[in-house]
C-alpha cells in the first residue's frame, strides 16, 4: 500500500501581505502591524510583519506594548474584504493540484495527493514547490508548504518550511515516508497539536519535555503513568502517526479545547468548572486569530466511552466569553439531563467561524438581550486578553478558576 501523501499549505504572513497590496504605498512601510483597533486604541495585534517580530511583536498582544517594543511600527487595521477573496484565490489556485482541498482557516489548506503519483511523476517535495509557485503567480502571495504522510506531520513540517530571517528555510519542507520519527525527534513535547498546557505539566513531572524523552519508553511503561487510552494516542503521536483524513471542503476550521480527567468526573459543579476553563482557553484564541463564532459545541465521553454532544447556532456571530459560556452552560446541563453518568473528557468547540467585523470597532446601540453581545462583553473581553498577553495565562482567571 502506498504512503499517504499529504501537504499543509501556509499563507506567509497573510494579513501583513493583503495589507501591502491593498495600499503598497502606505502598507508597505516597515515594520508593519495588522491590528483589531487603532493606533491610539486599546486593540490588539492580529498580525505582524517579519520585520516587527524581530522586535519581540506577536499576535494577540496589545498595541500599546507592541509600539513599545517597536515604536516605529505603522498600524494598519484588518483589509477584511480583501483576505476573503485572496482567500479564495488561494483555494483556487490548490484545488487544480489535489483532487482533495481541506480549508483549516481563512489561511491555511490540507491537499490529499494520493493516487497522483502517475500524474506528477515527481517526488512529492516537487509538486509542492510547483504548487507555490502558481500560487505566487496567480494571487501574488507565497505560502509555505509542510509535507508528510499525516496532517500532524505536514502540520509540523510547514513550521520548518516558512522562510523565516536566518532559518534559510525555501519555503518547502516534506517528511520523506519511513523518516517521521527521526523528525519528530526535533521537535518538543509544547509544538505537537493536542497537547496542551496541563498534559504538557503532567508529562514534565515525569521527566518528558521534548520528543525523545517518550521515544525511549513502550506502551506499558506509558500505560502505567498515563492510562491506556491516552498512552496509546501519545505512543503514535510522537511518531507522527496520524489516522485522520483530509477532509472535502472546510472553508473555516474550528476551535475546539477538550480535557481527558485524570479520575472520571460525576459532580456537576466540577464539570462546569472544566467546561469554564475550556471555554475561557476557546474563546482567548477565537480572539486571537480575530474570528468570531456563531456555533457552540459541548461534547462528553462518558466512563464508558460513549461520546455525546450538543450544538447551538446563534443568530449573530459571538466572542465574548459571557455569551458562549452562557451557551455551553445550557448545553453541558442538556446533556447531564439525557445521561448522568460519570465523564471521562469534556470538549468545547466553536465553529461557523468568521473574520471578526467588529476587530476595530464598537457596536453602536447597546441591547439588553441576554444572548447578544454589547459593547461592554467585547471590551471586557478584550481587554482581560491584554492583561493575560502582558502578565501570562494565569495574569487573570475567573474565580472559580483559582485554587
Amino acid at each position: 500500500m502506498n504512503a499517504r501523501r499529504i501537504l499543509l499549505a501556509d499563507a506567509d504572513a497573510f494579513f501583513v501581505a493583503v495589507a501591502r497590496m491593498v495600499d503598497p504605498e502606505g502598507a508597505g512601510k516597515e515594520p508593519l502591524l495588522i491590528v483589531g483597533g487603532t493606533r491610539e486604541s486599546r486593540g490588539v495585534v492580529c498580525s505582524a510583519s517579519y520585520e516587527a517580530r524581530k522586535f519581540g511583536v506577536r499576535s494577540a498582544m496589545p498595541i500599546a506594548r507592541a509600539l513599545r517594543l517597536c515604536p516605529n511600527a505603522m498600524c494598519v487595521p484588518v483589509p477584511r474584504r480583501a483576505c476573503g477573496e485572496k482567500s479564495h484565490a488561494i483555494r483556487a489556485a490548490l484545488d487544480r493540484f489535489a483532487p482533495v482541498v481541506e480549508g483549516a482557516s481563512i489561511d491555511e489548506w490540507y491537499l490529499d495527493l494520493g493516487g497522483t503519483e502517475e500524474l506528477y511523476r515527481e517526488p512529492l517535495a516537487a509538486t509542492a514547490a510547483r504548487i507555490r509557485e502558481r500560487v505566487v503567480a496567480e494571487t501574488g502571495l507565497s505560502v509555505s508548504i509542510g509535507g508528510g504522510t499525516s496532517k500532524l506531520v505536514a502540520k509540523l513540517a510547514v513550521e520548518r518550511a516558512k522562510p523565516k530571517p536566518g532559518t534559510g528555510a525555501t519555503g518547502v519542507h516534506v517528511v520523506p515516508a519511513g523518516e517521521e520519527e527521526e523528525f519528530l525527534r526535533t521537535i518538543q513535547l509544547a509544538d505537537i497539536p493536542l497537547i496542551g498546557p496541563r498534559f504538557q505539566e503532567r508529562l514534565a513531572a515525569l521527566g518528558m519535555r521534548s520528543v525523545p524523552d517518550v521515544l525511549q519508553y513502550d506502551v506499558p511503561t506509558l500505560t502505567q503513568w498515563l492510562g491506556e487510552r491516552e498512552a496509546a494516542w501519545l505512543y503514535d503521536r510522537v511518531r507522527g502517526i496520524d489516522a485522520s483524513e483530509v477532509e472535502r471542503g472546510g472553508d473555516a476550521k474550528s476551535i475546539s479545547r477538550d480535557e481527558t480527567f485524570h479520575a472520571d468526573i460525576n459532580d456537576d459543579d466540577e464539570l462546569a468548572r472544566e467546561l469554564l476553563s475550556l471555554v475561557t482557553r476557546a474563546a482567548a484564541d477565537l480572539r486571537g486569530d480575530a474570528l468570531t463564532a456563531r456555533t457552540i459545541t459541548v461534547r462528553i465521553r462518558d466512563f464508558d466511552f460513549k461520546t455525546r454532544q450538543a450544538g447551538r447556532t446563534l443568530d449573530a456571530p459571538v466572542i465574548s466569553d459571557r455569551i458562549i459560556l452562557d451557551v455551553a452552560r445550557g448545553l453541558l446541563a442538556k446533556l447531564r439531563a439525557g445521561r448522568r453518568v460519570p465523564a471521562r473528557l469534556i470538549g468545547v468547540g466553536l465553529s461557523s467561524l468568521a473574520v471578526d467585523a467588529t476587530a476595530d470597532q464598537l457596536t453602536f446601540f447597546e441591547r439588553k438581550d441576554a444572548l447578544v453581545e454589547s459593547d461592554r462583553d467585547r471590551l471586557l473581553a478584550r481587554t482581560v486578553d491584554q492583561v493575560r498577553a502582558k502578565f501570562g495565562d494565569k495574569g487573570i482567571l475567573p474565580a472559580r478558576l483559582i485554587d
